[in-house]
């Protein structure tokens, strides 16, 4: 099957537009488990027993069971408890839950990552527990959690087209249609994996910018 470039350049505006959306999706769906995954990462190292207990059990559900059961269970199952939500909320929610457990552990190892006499010395001053968290302990646990941070962006990236499953419109969810309408699918999908690469490969490499800059600013490297 020969590449025919008429097509290429009458189907690219879909792709483009559904690009916007994969990014979308992927932008909430991180920052949600960025805030889900400092929650979690908390919540067990809190003094109460209990809630560290059944917090360290859910990641552990959620780390241990796949990414599109979740969505499935999240678009299908929720509202039989009465939980009616939407392809795009549903898709949002699942993915920010399955990845905070992932960050939540990449936040335990950048707090552990700091030093023990730290937190003695701040203990020595009268500092307060948030206090102490938010001056002295997260901006030196920050540099370490950023490449883990940033494989989790790039993960999530890549799993946007999962949402297909419930009918979100994203970038392979689109390319998908396209070939079904056309009975063209070397093109769409083509380009569909170029777009994937143009994002991911630039995305990459800003992350490793910004944690030699975090790693700088904090007097970490010259």
């Amino acid at each position: 099957m020969n590449w025919q470039w008429n097509f290429t350049w009458e189907i690219l505006p879909r792709l483009i537009e559904a690009t916007g959306l994969t990014l979308l999706a992927a932008l909430i769906g991180y920052g949600i488990a960025v805030f889900l995954g400092l929650v979690f990462v908390f919540a067990q190292r809190s003094p109460w027993k209990g809630l560290s207990v059944i917090t360290r059990e859910l990641v552990e559900f959620i780390r241990s069971t796949p990414l599109i059961l979740q969505i499935f269970f999240v678009f299908y199952v929720a509202p039989q408890f009465g939980l009616r939500l939407s392809p795009w909320v549903a898709g949002m929610m699942a993915i920010g839950f399955h990845y905070a457990a992932y960050l939540s552990e990449v936040f335990r190892g950048g707090l552990d990552s700091v030093d023990r006499g730290q937190w003695e010395a701040a203990t020595s001053l009268s500092l307060g527990t948030a206090h102490t968290y938010r001056r002295i302990i997260l901006p030196q646990a920050l540099p370490n959690a950023i490449p883990g941070m940033g494989n989790y962006l790039v993960g999530i990236l890549k799993d946007t087209p999962m949402l297909s499953v419930i009918g979100v419109t994203e970038l392979m969810h689109t390319a998908n249609a396209i070939g079904t309408e056309s009975y063209r699918f070397l093109e769409p999908f083509t380009l569909a994996g170029i777009i994937f690469l143009c994002i991911s490969l630039p995305l990459a490499a800003l992350i490793r910018r910004l944690e030699m800059a975090l790693r700088q600013k904090l007097g970490l490297i010259k």
